[in-house]
């Protein structure tokens, strides 16, 4: 009987870590994800749909989405992990997201749930080295939603109302975009009513310090110990910038709308603008005439005429991450729909001219016969990735403050760079 007794009672403490055990694994819980993502009305036309579609399939899966502009998106992301309250997936550019991976905020690939065999066969699915930024002490964080690179746009119609020909006189190097710039300017008083080109601004690391690293400078010594390398390509770059700007020559400033956003419209407002492949599918969508006219082209990004080395645009990932505060179940189930979305990686090219970096889809003719996708394709073969780090978004606004300065404050570059060069290397040294 006591015998008995024993058996009766380790039964009856097993039966609790039984069902506790079963309660884990149960899989068709009700679970709400929330995605912040920045807008894109094109993505989000089939964005929306996959998202409906793994609804229907994973009934017990509600997904909340929002989108907000790129800039807004970043502030907001930030603010949430702040609070502790971050989304459960997210993406932003890698130089503004690999701070959350450094600093142990997100969630690693569950690659049985994102569609894959194991990590090896997540890492034979896509081109060499585009998951390395998401890599960190052997593990992978992150799935890339887009890789781009920015070349030029340029309408041809604008060109050709100033007397030139896009096709010949297309600028090849920095100071032909100052040149050629000039001649397609209008104003009205000091108020540029139509610029030649302009820069985007708020990107400093992806568009501007190439125009460095071609003079022979760096942003970061090979070694990570010196910030802000080589002044005297430094020092051309932001007295460059201060030609450009208000002050000099009066081409082009931050202050003005985003010239990328303006190109499409075919305005008469602006000639040429940096963008990425994208904006072949956001041109279709909101101007088609304009899009089907011929009338514009793109180029390669230009260079210094007395470049030292031969460096395009950076090119950069939006990763999709998932955050390390959801529960295990959220977290499977994120990279579920991210798995499940990142499936129509063709659609995304055809629809939105989003590349993701599989092999398969660098070899498809879907992405060989996208217009101009040979200029992006050899510009990013002249370029690397863009700088990312645990302080690589404070670097940026540290190159921001030292060109605005230049452009809008009147500082002399001298004193900007002395004052850009001191900053970063007490930001790099504080890493």
């Amino acid at each position: 009987m006591k015998k008995l007794l024993l058996i009766l009672l380790a039964f009856s403490l097993l039966i609790p870590v039984v069902l506790s055990c079963a309660k884990s694994e149960k899989t068709d819980e009700p679970i709400t994800l929330t995605v912040w993502t920045h807008e894109d009305p094109n993505r989000t036309r089939i964005e929306e749909r996959y998202v409906q579609e793994f609804m229907a399939a994973n009934p017990n899966i509600k997904i909340e989405r929002t989108t907000q502009s790129a800039t807004k998106n970043i502030e907001l992301i930030q603010t949430a992990f702040a609070a502790n309250q971050g989304p459960d997936i997210f993406n932003l550019s890698i130089e503004d997201e690999y701070a959350y991976i450094a600093n142990g905020r997100v969630a690693p690939v569950n690659y049985q749930a994102a569609g894959y065999k194991n990590k090896a066969d997540l890492i034979n699915a896509y081109a060499d080295g585009f998951l390395d930024p998401v890599t960190l002490n052997g593990e992978i964080y992150g799935l890339p939603m887009e890789l781009t690179n920015w070349c030029i746009f340029v309408n041809k119609n604008v060109f050709r109302s100033a007397g030139l020909d896009a096709e010949k006189d297309y600028p090849k190097t920095w100071e032909d975009m100052m040149a050629i710039s000039e001649k397609l300017v209008l104003r009205n008083g000091d108020i540029l009513t139509r610029r030649g080109f302009d820069f985007r601004y708020p990107y400093y690391l992806v568009a501007f310090v190439p125009m460095v690293e071609q003079l022979g400078g760096q942003l970061v010594s090979d070694d990570g110990k010196t910030a802000i390398v080589g002044d005297e390509a430094w020092l051309t770059f932001l007295r460059y910038m201060k030609e450009w700007g208000p002050s000099g020559k009066n081409l082009g400033s931050p202050t003005y709308k985003n010239a990328r956003s303006l190109f499409n419209q075919n305005n008469n407002d602006i000639a040429m603008a940096t963008t990425g492949l994208y904006q072949e599918g956001r041109i279709k969508a909101e101007n088609a005439a304009f899009y089907d006219s011929g009338e514009w082209m793109v180029v390669p990004y230009p260079k210094f005429a007395n470049a030292v080395k031969d460096v395009a645009g950076c090119y950069y990932g939006h990763y999709y991450l998932v955050n390390a505060q959801s529960s295990k179940a959220k977290q499977a189930a994120s990279w579920k729909l991210i798995g499940y979305m990142l499936t129509h990686s063709e659609e995304y090219l055809n629809e939105v001219q989003l590349i993701q970096p599989t092999k398969a889809l660098f070899n498809s003719d879907s992405y060989k016969n996208i217009p101009y996708s040979d200029v992006f394709t050899k510009d990013m073969q002249r370029g690397h990735i863009v700088y990312y780090g645990a302080n690589s978004a404070q670097l940026q606004n540290l190159i921001r403050a030292a060109v605005e300065s230049v452009m809008l404050s009147g500082e002399t570059p001298e004193k900007a760079l002395a004052a850009l060069k001191a900053s970063a290397q007490e930001l790099l040294e504080d890493k």
